[in-house]
């Protein structure tokens, strides 16, 4: 009976499928090593690993406050913040190597900045722009998606492709919890599990779906357990904590690349801002549950963790800090002023060849500006 119940939770290779009681975590909230790091079996990443992470934690959450800033200038269209997601998405990109590809979704901008894509680049799509902004294999980096879950069968077809042309390129997939809803969510687990695509589904918990709490979205233990049925493993991992998310991404992209096919990773962690700008969060959650967010902040976590391993001092912090400031003034002169796009791009570049449809369309488009004019 326990060798049945064996087989039932692990991989056909042995690999446990259901997650640990408590989300993975190697530095806790105050910045010292967790007492629950050795129970997950991974260390640290090396002085070398957090130390870059930090920094591009820093510099993360400055573009993110300047993004924040643009919109109320009017510069960007819309922005969806990161703030309090940061370690979550520069982890997960880290762990990756400069050949893997990412998912993105509209959230994930930081995630897109530490890649190393030019953060003006980044911003074109948010500007209402028709293109992304940035060139696609050339950052090895899908344009970031706003439909819930969409990417994720785009990820498990590419990463599937790659290794069938003998490539050992692994996709990651970023999701919000609200994407495990959706059925494109669901048919891509089963596909990469079924075929063993090495693909990472990496979703950030931040606990809500826009206005829906997780509660309303699940009665799973956790989204991390949703992986067991399709017969793939299960991590849960404190999102706030950079190093957790830098060793469990690492593992599961090098089982992944070895063929030992996909991984759903679970992020707990939270947006401290708004959904965007146009949400009004205090209609679905309290100052009280916000603040007691910003007490696990995942870059007050780390710089505390560096400071007392004597890894981070005065003079290297002031010189991060000066780098994220020369940046954000770099985006502030170089994001091009906003102008009204012409009203004949609204049919350009839907398909190769315009249909009869969309000729009519804009037609009437043509005669109503006509007639007002």
């Amino acid at each position: 009976m326990a060798e049945t119940r064996r087989n039932a939770v692990t991989t056909k290779s042995g690999i446990e499928l259901l997650p640990a009681q408590a989300p993975l975590q190697l530095i806790d909230e105050r910045g010292r090593r967790s007492a629950r790091s050795r129970a997950g079996g991974l260390e640290p990443p090396g002085p070398e690993a957090l130390q870059a992470a930090h920094r591009a934690l820093v510099l993360g959450r400055r573009f993110d406050r300047q993004a924040t800033n643009l919109v109320k200038q009017g510069r960007l269209a819309v922005y969806p913040s990161s703030h309090g997601q940061e370690a979550s998405e520069v982890g997960a990109v880290l762990a990756l190597r400069p050949t893997d590809w990412i998912f993105p979704t509209y959230r994930d901008s930081v995630a897109l900045v530490a890649r190393g894509i030019d953060p003006v680049e980044v911003l074109t799509l948010l500007r209402g722009d028709w293109h992304c902004g940035y060139d696609p294999v050339a950052c090895r980096t899908a344009p970031q998606c706003t439909p819930l879950a969409t990417q994720a069968p785009h990820a498990v077809g590419f990463a599937y492709a790659a290794r069938a042309k003998g490539e050992d390129t692994v996709a990651l997939a970023f999701l919000g919890d609200g994407a495990t809803s959706e059925g494109d969510f669901h048919e891509a687990m089963n596909f990469a599990a079924v075929f063993q695509a090495p693909v990472v589904f990496f979703v950030q918990n931040n606990g809500y779906a826009i206005s829906v709490p997780l509660a309303r979205q699940t009665a799973a233990p956790s989204l991390a357990h949703k992986a067991v049925g399709y017969g793939v493993p299960g991590v849960g991992v404190d999102g706030n904590d950079v190093a957790a998310v830098l060793a469990a991404v690492g593992e599961a992209a090098e089982r992944a690349r070895s063929g030992g096919g996909p991984t759903l990773i679970e992020a707990h962690t939270y947006r401290i801002e708004a959904h965007t700008n146009a949400d009004d969060a205090t209609r679905y959650r309290t100052d009280d549950e916000v603040a007691a967010w910003r007490e696990r902040d995942p870059l007050d976590r780390i710089t505390a963790y560096l400071r007392r391993t004597g890894l981070l001092d005065d003079v290297r912090a002031a010189e991060i800090e000066d780098a994220a400031e020369r940046a954000a003034a770099d985006l502030r002169d170089r994001l091009p002023a906003s102008e009204p796009p012409a009203h004949g791009a609204l049919f350009e570049h839907v398909y190769a060849a315009p249909t009869a449809q969309l000729r009519e369309q804009a037609e009437v488009l043509r005669d109503e500006l006509a007639e007002e004019a």
